[in-house]
Protein backbone atom coordinates (compact mmCIF):
# COMPACT_ATOMS: atom_id res chain seq x y z
CA UNK A 1 0.00 0.00 0.00
CA UNK A 2 1.43 3.44 -1.08
CA UNK A 3 3.01 5.77 1.61
CA UNK A 4 0.00 7.87 0.75
CA UNK A 5 -2.75 5.97 1.34
CA UNK A 6 -4.31 5.92 4.60
CA UNK A 7 -4.44 3.09 6.93
CA UNK A 8 -8.02 2.16 6.71
CA UNK A 9 -10.41 -0.47 8.63
CA UNK A 10 -14.06 -1.20 8.96
CA UNK A 11 -16.62 -3.06 10.52
CA UNK A 12 -19.37 -4.09 8.58
CA UNK A 13 -23.14 -3.14 9.89
CA UNK A 14 -26.31 -4.96 8.89
CA UNK A 15 -27.34 -2.35 6.97
CA UNK A 16 -24.05 -0.10 6.18
CA UNK A 17 -20.38 -0.08 6.55
CA UNK A 18 -18.15 1.85 9.42
CA UNK A 19 -14.74 2.58 8.59
CA UNK A 20 -12.08 4.27 10.77
CA UNK A 21 -8.88 6.21 9.43
CA UNK A 22 -6.19 7.44 11.45
CA UNK A 23 -7.88 10.30 13.56
CA UNK A 24 -11.86 9.74 12.52
CA UNK A 25 -14.50 7.21 11.88
CA UNK A 26 -17.11 7.29 9.34
CA UNK A 27 -20.37 5.24 8.70
CA UNK A 28 -23.03 5.06 5.45
CA UNK A 29 -26.09 2.79 6.15
CA UNK A 30 -29.06 1.93 4.04
CA UNK A 31 -32.68 3.48 5.78
CA UNK A 32 -35.35 1.72 5.95
CA UNK A 33 -37.13 4.26 2.94
CA UNK A 34 -33.95 3.47 0.69
CA UNK A 35 -32.26 6.89 1.69
CA UNK A 36 -28.10 6.32 2.05
CA UNK A 37 -27.24 8.51 5.38
CA UNK A 38 -23.56 9.43 6.53
CA UNK A 39 -21.76 10.70 9.00
CA UNK A 40 -18.34 10.74 11.31
CA UNK A 41 -16.69 12.23 13.66
CA UNK A 42 -13.22 12.05 15.60
CA UNK A 43 -11.92 8.62 16.72
CA UNK A 44 -11.42 8.36 20.82
CA UNK A 45 -7.88 7.72 21.31
CA UNK A 46 -5.47 6.03 24.31
CA UNK A 47 -1.85 8.48 24.89
CA UNK A 48 0.97 7.40 26.80
CA UNK A 49 3.42 5.04 26.13
CA UNK A 50 0.83 1.79 26.97
CA UNK A 51 -0.09 2.27 23.18
CA UNK A 52 3.17 1.23 22.18
CA UNK A 53 3.88 -1.82 25.03
CA UNK A 54 3.47 -4.65 22.84
CA UNK A 55 0.49 -7.48 24.44
CA UNK A 56 -1.34 -4.18 25.11
CA UNK A 57 -1.30 -2.29 21.46
CA UNK A 58 -3.61 -4.29 20.36
CA UNK A 59 -6.08 -4.36 23.37
CA UNK A 60 -5.34 -0.83 23.57
CA UNK A 61 -6.10 -0.20 19.32
CA UNK A 62 -9.56 -2.47 19.76
CA UNK A 63 -10.70 -0.78 22.76
CA UNK A 64 -10.72 2.35 20.98
CA UNK A 65 -12.58 0.67 18.25
CA UNK A 66 -14.89 -0.37 20.65
CA UNK A 67 -15.31 2.99 22.02
CA UNK A 68 -16.40 4.26 18.45
CA UNK A 69 -19.43 2.57 18.65
CA UNK A 70 -21.57 4.42 20.68
CA UNK A 71 -20.55 7.23 18.84
CA UNK A 72 -21.73 5.81 15.48
CA UNK A 73 -25.51 5.43 17.21
CA UNK A 74 -25.69 9.06 18.71
CA UNK A 75 -24.64 10.28 15.09
CA UNK A 76 -26.20 7.69 13.20
CA UNK A 77 -29.43 5.93 15.08
CA UNK A 78 -30.35 3.94 11.93
CA UNK A 79 -27.00 2.11 12.01
CA UNK A 80 -27.31 -2.05 13.04
CA UNK A 81 -25.08 -3.38 14.45
CA UNK A 82 -23.58 -6.75 13.67
CA UNK A 83 -25.18 -8.17 16.96
CA UNK A 84 -28.57 -6.00 16.90
CA UNK A 85 -30.60 -8.98 16.25
CA UNK A 86 -33.25 -11.18 17.87
CA UNK A 87 -32.11 -14.66 16.68
CA UNK A 88 -28.10 -13.40 17.37
CA UNK A 89 -28.85 -12.11 20.99
CA UNK A 90 -30.94 -15.91 21.40
CA UNK A 91 -27.33 -18.14 19.98
CA UNK A 92 -25.38 -15.77 22.24
CA UNK A 93 -27.57 -16.63 25.35
CA UNK A 94 -27.59 -20.43 24.13
CA UNK A 95 -24.00 -20.48 23.90
CA UNK A 96 -23.41 -18.93 27.50
CA UNK A 97 -25.52 -21.42 28.89
CA UNK A 98 -24.01 -24.37 26.70
CA UNK A 99 -20.45 -23.09 27.52
CA UNK A 100 -21.09 -23.03 31.55
CA UNK A 101 -22.67 -26.53 31.45
CA UNK A 102 -19.86 -27.84 29.21
CA UNK A 103 -17.16 -25.84 31.45
CA UNK A 104 -18.70 -28.04 34.46
CA UNK A 105 -18.55 -31.99 32.68
CA UNK A 106 -15.91 -31.59 29.96
CA UNK A 107 -12.19 -31.04 31.49
CA UNK A 108 -8.94 -30.82 29.42
CA UNK A 109 -7.82 -30.25 26.10
CA UNK A 110 -10.70 -31.23 24.52
CA UNK A 111 -13.20 -29.34 26.78
CA UNK A 112 -11.05 -26.16 26.13
CA UNK A 113 -11.64 -26.52 22.14
CA UNK A 114 -14.84 -27.72 22.20
CA UNK A 115 -15.59 -24.02 24.39
CA UNK A 116 -13.93 -22.29 21.99
CA UNK A 117 -15.50 -23.51 18.71
CA UNK A 118 -18.70 -22.75 20.92
CA UNK A 119 -17.96 -19.16 21.15
CA UNK A 120 -17.82 -18.78 17.20
CA UNK A 121 -21.12 -19.85 17.06
CA UNK A 122 -23.25 -16.17 17.55
CA UNK A 123 -20.82 -14.98 15.13
CA UNK A 124 -21.53 -17.93 12.56
CA UNK A 125 -25.14 -17.08 13.49
CA UNK A 126 -24.85 -13.51 12.82
CA UNK A 127 -22.94 -13.57 9.20
CA UNK A 128 -25.54 -16.42 8.03
CA UNK A 129 -28.68 -14.05 8.24
CA UNK A 130 -29.22 -10.56 6.57
CA UNK A 131 -26.95 -8.39 4.87
CA UNK A 132 -24.03 -8.90 7.22
CA UNK A 133 -21.72 -11.10 5.43
CA UNK A 134 -22.80 -8.93 2.32
CA UNK A 135 -21.55 -5.69 3.87
CA UNK A 136 -18.55 -7.63 4.73
CA UNK A 137 -17.76 -7.87 1.47
CA UNK A 138 -18.58 -3.83 1.25
CA UNK A 139 -15.85 -3.48 3.48
CA UNK A 140 -13.12 -5.32 2.27
CA UNK A 141 -14.10 -4.41 -1.37
CA UNK A 142 -14.09 -0.55 -0.53
CA UNK A 143 -10.79 -0.27 1.14
CA UNK A 144 -9.08 -2.67 -1.52
CA UNK A 145 -10.37 -0.42 -4.34
CA UNK A 146 -9.03 2.42 -2.06
CA UNK A 147 -5.18 0.81 -1.72
CA UNK A 148 -5.09 -0.55 -5.13
CA UNK A 149 -6.59 2.44 -6.51
CA UNK A 150 -9.11 0.73 -8.68
CA UNK A 151 -11.96 2.95 -10.05
CA UNK A 152 -14.80 0.05 -9.05
CA UNK A 153 -14.85 -2.15 -6.15
CA UNK A 154 -16.60 -4.41 -7.75
CA UNK A 155 -13.36 -5.24 -9.17
CA UNK A 156 -11.48 -5.79 -6.01
CA UNK A 157 -11.91 -9.36 -4.00
CA UNK A 158 -14.10 -9.81 -1.08
CA UNK A 159 -11.48 -11.16 1.02
CA UNK A 160 -8.59 -8.79 2.82
CA UNK A 161 -5.35 -9.62 4.38
CA UNK A 162 -6.10 -6.83 7.24
CA UNK A 163 -9.33 -8.60 8.45
CA UNK A 164 -10.36 -9.44 11.85
CA UNK A 165 -11.00 -12.80 10.80
CA UNK A 166 -6.67 -13.52 11.02
CA UNK A 167 -7.51 -12.53 14.38
CA UNK A 168 -9.69 -15.98 14.94
CA UNK A 169 -7.28 -18.62 14.92
CA UNK A 170 -4.83 -17.10 17.08
CA UNK A 171 -6.65 -15.98 19.26
CA UNK A 172 -8.96 -19.20 19.82
CA UNK A 173 -5.57 -21.30 20.34
CA UNK A 174 -3.86 -18.62 23.03
CA UNK A 175 -6.80 -18.92 24.54
CA UNK A 176 -6.73 -22.96 24.86
CA UNK A 177 -3.07 -22.56 26.15
CA UNK A 178 -3.38 -19.90 28.46
CA UNK A 179 -6.81 -21.96 30.05
CA UNK A 180 -5.21 -25.06 30.29
CA UNK A 181 -2.14 -23.54 31.76
CA UNK A 182 -4.42 -21.47 34.26
CA UNK A 183 -6.40 -24.46 35.16
CA UNK A 184 -2.44 -26.23 35.94
CA UNK A 185 -1.44 -23.41 38.33
CA UNK A 186 -4.40 -22.18 39.85
CA UNK A 187 -6.62 -24.84 41.86
CA UNK A 188 -9.99 -22.83 41.31
CA UNK A 189 -9.93 -19.94 38.73
CA UNK A 190 -11.93 -17.47 39.35
CA UNK A 191 -13.85 -14.70 36.97
CA UNK A 192 -10.58 -12.28 36.87
CA UNK A 193 -8.15 -14.88 36.33
CA UNK A 194 -10.24 -15.93 33.45
CA UNK A 195 -10.62 -12.36 32.45
CA UNK A 196 -7.01 -12.21 32.22
CA UNK A 197 -6.48 -15.24 30.34
CA UNK A 198 -8.76 -14.02 27.54
CA UNK A 199 -7.02 -10.44 27.53
CA UNK A 200 -3.52 -11.85 27.12
CA UNK A 201 -4.92 -14.37 24.35
CA UNK A 202 -6.63 -11.15 22.49
CA UNK A 203 -2.75 -9.24 23.26
CA UNK A 204 -1.07 -11.97 22.04
CA UNK A 205 -3.62 -12.51 18.80
CA UNK A 206 -2.93 -8.95 17.79
CA UNK A 207 0.90 -9.39 17.94
CA UNK A 208 0.63 -12.19 15.69
CA UNK A 209 -1.91 -10.53 13.28
CA UNK A 210 0.82 -7.54 13.52
CA UNK A 211 3.88 -9.82 12.55
CA UNK A 212 2.07 -11.72 9.80
CA UNK A 213 1.51 -8.26 8.28
CA UNK A 214 5.15 -7.05 8.79
CA UNK A 215 5.96 -9.98 6.98
CA UNK A 216 3.50 -10.94 4.70
CA UNK A 217 6.24 -13.11 1.96
CA UNK A 218 6.73 -15.47 4.30
CA UNK A 219 5.68 -18.83 4.05
CA UNK A 220 4.76 -19.05 8.05
CA UNK A 221 2.76 -15.53 7.46
CA UNK A 222 0.53 -17.01 4.83
CA UNK A 223 0.08 -20.17 6.65
CA UNK A 224 -1.55 -18.12 9.65
CA UNK A 225 -3.60 -16.36 7.47
CA UNK A 226 -4.86 -19.11 5.62
CA UNK A 227 -7.54 -19.72 8.24
CA UNK A 228 -9.16 -16.29 8.34
CA UNK A 229 -9.26 -16.41 4.40
CA UNK A 230 -10.96 -19.67 4.36
CA UNK A 231 -12.98 -18.39 7.00
CA UNK A 232 -14.04 -15.23 4.77
CA UNK A 233 -14.36 -17.07 1.72
CA UNK A 234 -16.85 -20.14 3.43
CA UNK A 235 -18.79 -17.52 5.74
CA UNK A 236 -17.72 -14.29 6.60
CA UNK A 237 -17.91 -12.71 3.06
CA UNK A 238 -20.90 -12.78 0.67
CA UNK A 239 -20.72 -10.79 -2.59
CA UNK A 240 -22.79 -7.72 -2.53
CA UNK A 241 -25.23 -5.78 -4.81
CA UNK A 242 -24.69 -2.77 -6.22
CA UNK A 243 -26.72 -0.80 -3.82
CA UNK A 244 -25.01 -2.14 -0.98
CA UNK A 245 -21.61 -1.25 -2.58
CA UNK A 246 -22.76 2.14 -3.61
CA UNK A 247 -23.47 2.66 0.82
CA UNK A 248 -19.70 1.25 0.76
CA UNK A 249 -18.88 4.03 -1.71
CA UNK A 250 -20.33 6.47 0.46
CA UNK A 251 -18.68 5.38 3.51
CA UNK A 252 -15.50 5.66 2.04
CA UNK A 253 -16.35 9.06 0.34
CA UNK A 254 -17.11 10.23 4.22
CA UNK A 255 -13.99 8.81 5.77
CA UNK A 256 -11.94 10.74 3.41
CA UNK A 257 -13.76 13.87 3.66
CA UNK A 258 -13.17 13.38 7.65
CA UNK A 259 -9.25 12.60 7.50
CA UNK A 260 -8.96 16.35 5.56
CA UNK A 261 -10.93 18.44 8.32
Amino acid sequence: MSDQKLRLGGMALRNGLLVHGPTSWAAAVRTRDGQIKAASGRKPSVSGRVGSVPGLRGVVRLGEAVAVIPLVKRALPEAQLPFQDATVLSAMAAAGIAGTVLRRRVRGAGGEIALAALSVAPSIVALRGGDLAAYHGVEHKAIGAYEQDSADARDATKEHDRCGSHLMAPLLAANVAGTLLLRGVVARPTQLHQGAVQLASLGAAVEVFAWSERHEHTATARALRRPGHELQRVVGTREPSEEQLEVGRAALEEILRAEKR
